[in-house]
């Protein structure tokens, strides 16, 4: 039976600290190999920039080997990158920090629609609204 970590990790900077290592570690799993094995992965991937918080899905197996599968950036993070905001708002519902539009609203929903579990990029588009909301940011 396997065991599946999810973890947000830094592409090519992967390194045994926290998270990684406890995560990791605790399962009996190389640390060393698994970051190496991260980093090159990252490094020949041109649409992720060196430094970028990705997700990462690692999938462990009984004898100690892994694979992983790397997710795109968190929503949360594509929509403080795109507004230029450090964070969403700590009262969302009365304090609000940002507006985004329609069009923004689409360039995010193109770069998510494989990770997200949808079935039009309209309801992408709903997903990431609610996500933008939970955040302090108003919808134009």
């Amino acid at each position: 039976m396997k065991i599946t970590v999810k973890l947000q990790l830094k592409s090519q900077e992967a390194n045994p600290s926290p998270p990684i290592g406890p995560a990791l570690g605790s399962k009996g799993v190389n640390i060393m190999n698994f970051c190496n094995k991260f980093n090159e992965t990252t490094r020949n991937m041109p649409e992720i920039k060196k430094g970028t918080l990705v997700s990462v899905l690692i999938h462990i197996y009984p004898d100690k080997s892994f694979d992983f599968i790397i997710k795109s950036t968190p929503t949360s993070n594509m929509i403080k990158d795109i507004l230029n905001i450090e964070k969403g708002s700590k009262i969302p519902n009365k304090i609000k920090v940002s507006k985004i539009t329609k069009e923004q609203l689409e360039i995010i929903s193109k770069q998510k629609i494989n990770d997200l579990i949808v079935n039009s990029n309209d309801a992408a588009i709903k997903t990431i609204i609610g996500t933008a909301k939970s955040m302090g940011i108003e919808i134009e």
